[in-house]
């Protein structure tokens, strides 16, 4: 089990804890283990997000928070949201539309969606109260592997990548109580943290991933990397709107 943790420490962050050639198969294995890491994620950006509020404007925290979550995850969600806007808007077929997700250049749609995502989650940060920063930050963190979990299971690859390996685990005989498990472990982290905000941000980050499996469906024929990149990111965001809004009125 130690392997298998420390892979998909090595696949979902930048910590430098080493990876091997088992890596993806295990963490498509232990997908159901995703929030938790997600949970560690948040934990050390709220903890950042916390300390510095102390010091700065919220809006520079939002910023530098939202930078840090970046640097510990990795930029490949973030460059696949950009991927996922070029390929959302180009006119074509499914082939053409895959063909220009592939392309090294962003484009104005990946511009666009990326701006927005990213200018919305930083303010969304800032927006937050210091003393929900840190449960807040955990929530939505732990929403946004939620949703890759739930895409997997929802979706169908496009083609043999990346995305193959999880999509498949999603699908296999354990499928059922890989989905229950990873639910399981969300909702147990977001209920005792901030109870109807908590709730009603897993439901939003899964009618996330439910939405953009249609799309993808109908623009690419099915899932692809790029896709559970924009998952990541834009299930993150509308847990945190879900947060602010729901704790305005609690």
């Amino acid at each position: 089990m130690r392997r298998e943790v420390k892979n998909l420490l090595a696949f979902l962050t930048t910590i430098p804890v080493g990876m091997d050639e088992n890596c993806l198969v295990d963490a498509a294995s232990y997908m159901y283990l995703f929030p938790l890491v997600g949970a560690f994620i948040g934990l050390l950006a709220g903890v950042f997000a916390w300390s510095l509020s102390h010091l700065l404007d919220p809006l520079i925290v939002g910023v530098l928070t939202w930078g840090f979550i970046l640097l510990i995850s990795g930029v490949n969600h973030a460059d696949g949201l950009l991927d996922f806007g070029d390929g959302l808007v180009y006119q074509g077929t499914s082939e053409e539309k895959i063909k220009v997700m592939h392309d090294q250049q962003t484009g104005v749609g990946g511009f666009a969606l990326g701006l927005v995502t990213f200018l919305a989650t930083a303010l969304c940060i800032a927006g937050l109260d210091q003393k929900l920063v840190i449960q807040s930050l955990v929530v939505c963190e732990t929403c946004a592997k939620l949703g890759l979990v739930f895409m997997a299971r929802l979706g169908k690859s496009v083609h043999r990548g990346m995305n193959t390996y999880f999509v498949n685990a999603m699908h296999d005989r354990h499928r059922n109580i890989r989905l229950i498990a990873a639910l399981s472990i969300t909702f147990g982290i977001a209920l005792p943290l901030l109870g109807l905000a908590g709730f009603i941000a897993v439901i939003a980050c899964l009618t996330t991933a439910s939405v953009l499996t249609v799309l993808s469906n109908r623009n690419f024929g099915g899932v692809t990397g790029d896709v559970f990149g924009a998952s990541n990111e834009l299930s993150r965001l509308n847990s945190l709107l879900t947060i602010l809004v729901v704790s305005k009125w609690v």
